[in-house]
């Protein structure tokens, strides 16, 4: 355990250490515009300081090293003032940061492999020794004045006190929070290291007095560990006593010892701590080093005089109206905005148990529907079978007064029908049926209501579930500021480079992202970049003369709408030339013709498809063979989205559009020609149902007129080839609309209706990856799971509707759009396929014990089973689609026999060829033939042979595959 909280330790430090980068990344570029402003230089060197001490405690040798040479070079730059910074040393400034955020990437690489700190000793001496070597002869040495100077106040503000209000103050608020939880958990740790962060921080700032404060305690705490809460409370209450004198700027009077008054009578001898403890300089932690960044540079370290004990209560001389006796830790502890460093990995673990959660919670919602249907269902049964029940008893009745009659004569009892109930066994089950039903009705009652008890619990925890998701999602939004702030670095030391003038504009930094797909963007984002400053923004020269300012733009432009967020790169260089993608383009082999008649956006399409790149020169920036296909590859993982738009010497306009939120997306659940499907609802404008009059032909395809919109219709089963056989199964509930339909998608600038078959409506799903190395159809990007468990592709529609655009003006037909190898891979598995599908048997008979038995039969035989209660059950199921290989039928049933459902099965023509074998307790040639001259294929009687029956119904079945 103790191992696993160092490393986390130290991949926080590497976190925190990237921070400090960009703030050192920031101040470099701002001296581009602006001399070296003193409080920048500040803060340049605390961020550099702090990495400095920060690496040399966590282990990070090499990291430590380059910072302190990075240190010492702003030291001479803050001190000398005649220092200009020429566009070299800038360079140098932002090679050297660089050079530190690479050796933060080895050191990372090195702790995920679990060992040591590993610096690739040729990459330091190629690229990064000489870079700070450069950088040294450019600046050289800090003198030993200007290291003196650097502690000294220079606008006239004691930086001690300042220190005592915010750092001090912190590192107390930490200690007495662990103080006020209830278990105080490793409280003599946190002491300890307190005790040692502080005397560090007294020991930078040469308060002597302070130091021995620290030691007094750090002495006391390491001394007993029976008194750690006495000792911890004494020492918070020595501590905010040095905190107000400090502030006050009462150095001399702050005490040295924790006064005894505040200590157990046991403890009173840890008051007298041996001045003898000399402090130990070099032991300062990486923490105290950052605490002291305000205060670089110290004098050697001076002798700490022999301590004096000034009782806490009676300070000498020293007016105490300005300072509260007792703070309101309370008021401090509200008022602080505590926060809690939480890996990514753990963020991405809940995410992914929200995912199930969600999976679960639809699966349940879909449960209690069943359970609903299932207690309608014996509510209705419990009524039917009261209704027998009142028929049977007036039956009853009527028996039972007629039987009393004729017995009237033989009775002696002296009382007759009307004026004595007389009561036999009959009556006695009738009226114990009758109890039955009323239980039963009171137990469907009960269960009604305890339906309606997990309801409303299933809905609170809907509302819980999405109040949870709300949260983890703003958990894990971080500003798109994040990814942008690291270009403006890389677009200065490009103009350094390249004598190129760019300035980066940001609207809309503060837009909230995803942080997995803040991730997912940063190298789409960076080619982007990249290519605007290499292909778009012209040479200085070239913009003078078509009168263009000298200094080209880049604009980055970030907004949230509705489920997506769209980011815009926009240069105003001289655009695409469009000219130079068709040449391209019919080097690499397209039809002229085509090309020709191609639309521009066609055209700039052309620029996502792998290799294609109208560069002839190979530069560091570009060239390289890698094309815009990268930032499309990388948005499809993403279910991102990109598009161009370009105008001849104006610019480039690149649009990106991505979802809200990656894990739980919701969709809309379809069906078309027999297939489920999900479509995200983000880009869906409206659904439908379709008429046949609102189609109208044109040349080669089909329009609808929509709110004055012309609507290309797509029928997807035209594009789409669904070749594995699929099992006719439904959903439990019924679709919300089960009529062909069309869902209109918005593709600016072109409209587009989907025609689907049955629609099930919105649902909340979680979006998971198909893994596996075959590459998903194009025009999918994943899959959904539904509540059953069920699992569903996702339709990428930009993807779907943009490949089957482009079939439709490459003249290119359905069919063609299969590759020969793939039909006729498809065409040689069909059979294998065939033979592995399940045949299924519908059972046809009143009786459902006899349906039962029969069924058992044929499953442990390997069939599959469908029921029916009686012929006109059958036929109902037939025609609503069920498609069975053969069929089991009795003959003598309520409402149709089997006579006379071989007779509608052999009138309908798509029905006509399944085989049907009758099954009956009639053993005589007559009721055979009848059936025979109906077009059974057999007959049985029973009681039956069980495998002559089933040899029979495998030849039926195998007759059936033939046709």
């Amino acid at each position: 355990m103790a191992q696993d909280k160092e490393l986390e330790i130290r991949r926080q430090f590497l976190d925190e250490a990237q921070e400090y980068l960009d703030v050192l990344d920031a101040t470099i570029l701002d001296l581009a515009n602006h001399p070296i402003d003193v409080a920048k230089a500040n803060a340049a060197l605390r961020a550099a300081h702090s990495i400095k001490g920060g690496a040399g405690m966590m282990g990070f040798q090499v990291l430590s090293e380059l910072a302190h040479r990075l240190e010492d070079s702003w030291k001479v730059l803050k001190i000398d003032k005649s220092i200009v910074v020429s566009p070299r040393l800038e360079n140098l400034l932002l090679a050297s940061v660089g050079c530190l955020r690479q050796v933060v990437e080895f050191d990372r690489e090195s702790m995920q492999r679990h060992q040591d700190s590993f610096v690739d000793a040729n990459w330091l001496s190629v690229e990064a020794y000489p870079v700070f070597d450069a950088l040294h002869a450019e600046l050289g040495d800090p003198q030993e004045e200007n290291a003196a100077s650097i502690l000294s106040p220079e606008e006239g503000q004691d930086i001690v006190p300042l220190l005592f209000e915010t750092e001090v103050e912190g590192c107390l608020e930490r200690l007495e929070t662990v103080l006020n939880t209830p278990d105080q958990p490793c409280l003599r740790e946190e002491v300890a290291i307190l005790a040692q962060e502080l005397g560090g921080l007294g020991e930078m700032l040469q308060l002597s007095q302070f130091v021995q404060l620290c030691q007094s305690i750090a002495y006391a705490i390491e001394q007993d560990s029976q008194n750690t809460s006495a000792i911890a409370e004494s020492a918070l209450t020595a501590w905010r006593t040095a905190q107000k004198l400090a502030i006050a700027g009462q150095y001399d009077q702050i005490p040295t010892a924790i006064a005894e008054s505040t200590l157990p009578p046991d403890l009173a001898d840890f008051a007298d701590v041996p001045s003898v403890l000399e402090p130990n300089v070099g032991e300062t932690d990486w923490f105290t080093e950052a605490l002291a960044a305000e205060a670089l540079a110290v004098d050697d370290f001076q002798p700490i005089p022999m301590p004096t004990r000034i009782p806490v209560g009676e300070p000498k001389g020293t007016d105490f109206k300005i300072l509260d006796p007792e703070p309101d830790i309370s008021t401090a502890t509200e008022a602080q905005d505590t926060t809690v460093r939480v890996p990514v990995r753990q963020l991405n673990q809940l995410n992914d148990s929200f995912g199930e959660l969600t999976i679960d919670r639809n699966g349940l919602d879909l449960y209690l529907k069943r359970l609903r249907g299932l207690a309608r269902t014996l509510h209705d049964r419990v009524q039917v079978l009261d209704q027998v029940n009142a028929k049977l008893r007036t039956a009853y009745d009527r028996v039972t007064l007629d039987g009393s009659r004729s017995l009237q004569d033989n009775r002696r009892s002296g009382f007759d029908a009307l004026e004595l109930d007389r009561y036999g066994d009959l009556h006695l089950l009738s009226q114990q049926v009758m109890e039955t039903i009323v239980q039963l009705q009171e137990v469907s009652e009960d269960i009604d209501l305890s339906l309606d008890d997990a309801d409303q619990s299933a809905r609170n925890l809907t509302k819980t579930a999405k109040q949870l998701q709300s949260g983890l999602t703003q958990l894990r939004m971080r500003p798109i500021s994040d990814v942008i702030n690291r270009f403006p670095r890389a677009i200065r030391e490009w103009s350094l480079q390249y004598g190129k003038e760019v300035q980066l504009s940001v609207v809309g930094g503060s837009t909230l992202i995803d942080r997995n797909l803040l991730e997912a963007l940063n190298d789409p984002l960076m080619h982007l970049i990249r290519n605007a400053f290499d292909h778009g923004i012209e040479e200085p020269t070239l913009r003078a003369l078509r009168g263009k300012p000298p200094q080209g733009t880049i604009e980055i432009q970030a907004a949230n709408q509705g489920n997506r967020t769209i980011i815009t790169v926009r240069d105003d260089g001289e655009g695409i030339p469009i000219d130079k993608i068709r040449d391209r383009a019919e080097q690499m082999g397209l039809d002229p013709v085509l090309l020709d008649a191609a639309r521009d956006e066609e055209l700039l399409s052309l620029i996502f498809e792998p290799g294609f790149s109208t560069s002839t020169q190979v530069t560091a920036l570009s060239g390289r063979g890698v094309g815009m296909d990268v930032v499309r590859n990388n948005l499809k993982q993403i279910r991102g989205e990109i598009s161009v738009n370009t105008q001849a010497g104006q610019g480039t306009t690149f649009t990106l559009s991505i979802p809200f939120a990656l894990s739980t997306i919701k969709v809309l659940l379809i069906e078309c020609h027999g297939m489920l499907l999900a479509l995200p609802t983000d880009v869906v404008s409206e659904l439908f149902l379709l008429q046949p009059n609102q189609i109208i032909e044109t040349a080669g395809s089909e329009v609808l007129n929509w709110q004055d919109k012309v609507v290309q219709l797509v029928r997807l089963q035209k594009w789409m080839r669904f070749n594995c056989p699929q099992i006719p199964h439904g959903f439990e509930t019924p679709p919300t609309i089960a009529m062909t339909s069309v869902v209109i998608i918005d593709q600016a600038p072109q409209w587009f209706g989907i025609q689907i078959d049955r629609c099930w409506g919105e649902q909340e799903a979680t979006m998971r990856k198909v893994e596996g190395n075959l590459a998903l159809p194009t025009g999918f990007s994943g899959c959904t799971i539904l509540g059953d468990g069920r699992v569903v592709p996702l339709v990428n529609v930009t993807e779907l509707l943009r490949w089957i655009t482009s079939c439709e003006r490459s003249d290119i037909q359905p069919d063609q759009a299969f590759s020969k190898q793939l039909r006729a891979s498809l065409a040689a598995s069909q059979p294998s396929m065939a033979r592995s599908t399940t045949p299924t048997i519908l059972v046809v008979d009143d009786s459902i014990n006899v349906r039962r038995f029969l069924a058992l039969t044929l499953e442990r035989s390997g069939y599959r089973v469908e029921q029916a209660k009686d012929g006109q059950d059958a036929i109902e199921r037939l025609e609503a689609g069920l498609s069975v290989q053969a069929v089991i039928c009795d003959i003598e049933m309520p409402r149709l026999d089997g006579y006379g459902f071989l007779a509608k099965l052999r009138s309908d023509e798509q029905l006509a060829q399944i085989p049907v074998m009758m099954l009956t307790s009639r053993s005589g040639e007559k009721h055979r033939k009848v059936a025979e001259n109906l077009g059974a294929a057999a007959y049985f009687s029973k009681p039956y042979n069980e495998q002559v029956l089933l040899r029979t119904l495998e030849g039926m079945v195998k007759s059936t595959a033939l046709v």
